[in-house]
Order: structure tokens, then sequence, then C-alpha cells
């Protein structure tokens, strides 16, 4: 009774919010129990199907619960089957298996190789193209290897004075030691940024998403913010988008900007190109000393959200793009250095014309694309002067005017002029006191 007393001072909950919760628990309730009857229904088809010796339950998939008829009759049983483990899925070479194992990276790969570490089926290879099967087992130190199943992806904001490698033999630091807590898995990251270079880094242990995104060929774009010792005059800004030619050959850069209106030692840059330290050297070029170098895109994916130092795990969807990412692209040749001197030529050829003055006609253009344009003379849009017509027809009203105006004897109707009446004022006779 005392508890019921106090019971007023509780805000009790809503009709609508005790409905909802009724209405949700009966859903989840009848989804229960329609599984649980699709479940036993499956399980005795399945059962009837291997009385009859239609199906054999030694196919089913390993380590789940299958059912197989008694010996000597009965009941069917549930019984797990343990299909083998099988060393890959997949034929790849031996240097990439020990890779895709975690073991190392491939190139490292191929010096343990030589090392007589790796038996394949208790036999010392020394081949690291060997092709890895199924059935094959591969043995390091003693220890079996299989493909690594659990795949980690994870995007860090890298801060600066850290080292993009696995180890350090100078004892610096890596990137590694900041994502301790995020994996047990060897990863290791895609593509490389210099100890003072921060941004987005990908860390997987993803071999052939790795080999995908730093293979040329796919053109995967990175996006940087720039800041300079001084302005980037309009000239030197003009020079980097046509293109420039280094040591080690012409680099082409897909778009360029001022990331401040007010502050023009502030850019950013699109590139595709993975060549080192590529955005330092293009600056440097023209005289520039790079204070700060930010990369704030890679492969569509930003540290949004991500603070300096910190990581996280990527989306389903986000390593489903990034595994289909460019795939038109793949088997593309790349670009040799001649092809590339060629498009910066053109683009200075057009660079010059423009600051020339020069207007290309309807005519020239059509000749330089070697086409011809259809009514090149005429304007594309012509407005029309619409010429007002006098109506064919005339209205009930203006035919009862017309009736009652005077004929004269040929019939004709006789326009009379009005005259115009004035009508004289009214003179005030009020009299002023």
């Amino acid at each position: 009774m005392a508890q019921d007393a106090f019971k007023k001072f509780v805000n009790p909950k809503k009709n609508s919010v005790v409905k909802e919760e009724f209405r949700q628990e009966k859903k989840k309730a009848l989804k229960e129990k329609r599984a649980y009857f699709e479940a036993k229904k499956a399980e005795e088809y399945k059962s009837r199907q291997i009385k009859r010796g239609v199906m054999v339950a030694e196919k089913a998939p390993s380590g789940r619960p299958v059912l197989a008829p008694k010996k000597g009759g009965g009941k069917t049983v549930l019984r797990t089957l343990e299909k083998p483990a099988t060393t890959t899925e997949v034929v790849m070479p031996l240097n990439k298996f020990l890779a895709h194992c975690g073991i190392c990276s491939r190139r490292d790969a191929i010096e343990i190789i030589a090392t007589n570490t790796v038996k394949v089926n208790e036999t010392i290879c020394t081949e690291p193209g060997y092709k890895v099967q199924p059935t094959d087992v591969i043995e390091y130190n003693g220890k079996k290897l299989f493909v690594t199943k659990n795949l980690v992806y994870i995007l860090l904001n890298k801060p600066k004075d850290y080292i993009t490698t696995t180890d350090d033999p100078q004892g610096r630091k890596t990137v590694l030691e900041l994502i301790r807590q995020a994996t047990i898995e060897r990863v290791y990251p895609i593509g490389r940024l210099d100890r003072n270079t921060s941004g987005v880094l990908l860390l997987t242990n993803d071999g052939d998403l790795t080999q995908k995104l730093s293979h040329p060929s796919y053109e995967i774009t990175k996006v940087y913010q720039v800041k300079l010792d001084k302005n980037l005059t309009k000239n030197d800004f003009d020079k980097i988008i046509t293109g420039l030619t280094l040591e080690d050959g012409p680099v082409i850069v897909d778009a360029l900007a001022y990331s401040d209106a007010k502050d023009k030692s502030i850019v950013g840059i699109e590139i595709h190109s993975g060549r080192n330290r590529i955005v330092r050297r293009i600056f440097e070029s023209l005289g520039y000393d790079v204070k700060g170098l930010d990369r704030v895109m890679y492969a569509g994916l930003t540290k949004k959200n991500v603070e300096r130092g910190k990581w996280r795990y990527l989306s389903e969807k986000e390593i489903r793009v990034l595994k289909y990412m460019n795939e038109s692209k793949r088997g593309k040749k790349l670009p040799t250095k001649d092809e590339n001197n060629k498009i910066i030529a053109t683009k200075k050829e057009v660079e010059e014309d423009r600051k020339k003055g020069k207007d290309f006609t309807d005519k020239e253009i059509a000749i330089a694309l070697e086409s011809t344009i259809a009514n090149a003379d005429k304007p594309k849009f012509v407005k029309e002067v619409k010429i007002p017509q006098p109506r064919k027809f005339k209205t009930h009203s203006e035919k009862k005017a017309a009736a009652l105006l005077p004929k004269d004897a040929t019939g004709k109707t006789v326009v009379v002029k009005k005259t115009a009446v004035t009508k004289k004022k009214k003179v005030s006779t009020k009299i002023k006191y």
C-alpha cells in the first residue's frame, strides 16, 4: 500500500509507447516462430531425402551439423562433419603466399625463401615463383602456414614524426605503435608517407588490395594540402597545371587550387602519381620550400571525424568500393615518357594561345578536329518575331453594334464623328464675409 501511494509521482509511459512496445514484441515472437518451423521443415525434408538415398550427408559443408541415417535403421541423428583444412583457396606464388599468411612482405619473402627455411610438402623449396596448390603443406620454421582469412582494414590519421614502416632499425617511432590495440593480425601500410607528412594512411593485411592501390595503372587519386614558405605566383601556378619535367620524368597534375583566397601560400593539389616525394619535388623545383604537407584524401577516403593520431575501421561499403575502384583501368598500359612529353607540349601551346588572346572560330575548331560543324555560320538560337493577324470573325456584340449604325443608299455604314461636349462649370454664388 505504501508503494502504491507513490505511483502518482512516477511519470507513466504514454499509451502510444506501450502499444508500440507490445507490437514489436509480437512481431519478434512471430518472426522467431516462423524461423523455428522453417528450420524444422528443412530438417524433415533433408532426413527424408537421406532415407531415400537422394541426398548424401557427407557432402555437406564442414563444421555444420548435418542429418545422417543411424546404422541399423531408426531415426536420423545430427552429426558434425569435419572437412580437412586447405592451405589456400587460390593458386598463388610462394612469396605471395607467405605475404598473405602475414609472415612478411613479398620482397622480404624472396630473401626468406633463399635461406632454405620454407618447406613445401616436407621438401625445402628455393623458388619464390612456385605455385602453391590448395593441397600443398607449407611449413616455415617447423610451423604450418595457412592463408589469413581474418582480413583487417584500418584508416589512420598519421601525425608527424612517425615512420611508415613495420619496423625501424634506428629505433624511431612507427605507425604500428598507434594501432597496437586495433588488431592482433600483422598489418602493413599501403604506400608511404614521409616522416614530416601527415594525413590519411591505410593499413591492411589484404595483399590483393594493397597491390591494386599501389599499382600505378589503377591511377588512384590523392589530394594534398600544401603549406609553402611564400605565396604561389600565377606564373608558377600555370606551370604546374601545364606540366613539369623533373629529373625522373614528366609530371602531370590532375588539379590545383588555392585553399584560401586571402592566403596564396596554402594550395590543394590532386595527383595520381605515386613516385617518391613527388609533391615536395614539384614545388621545390620552382624554388619553394614546403613547410607542411597533409594528405586529406586517399582513394576517396578522408580523415573526417578521425583526430590526429587516431584510427578507425573501414566499413563494408568502403571496402567494397576500394576493391572495385577503377576496375575498367585494369591492364591499361601506362603512358611512356614521350607520350607524357607530348601531353605537356600540347598543354603549353594551348596556354600560350590563351595568353595571346587568340579566339578560334567554329571552322578552325572543325578543321582541327577533322570534322565539320553543321550550320557553323548561323546562330544556334534565333528569336522568332510574331506578326499579329486580323481576326477572321466578329463577336455577337460587334455584329449587333454594326446593325444599329446608319446606312446610306448603297447599304454602306456611315461613320458619324462624335463631337466633344464641354460642360460648363458652375459658378458658386456664396458670399464670403
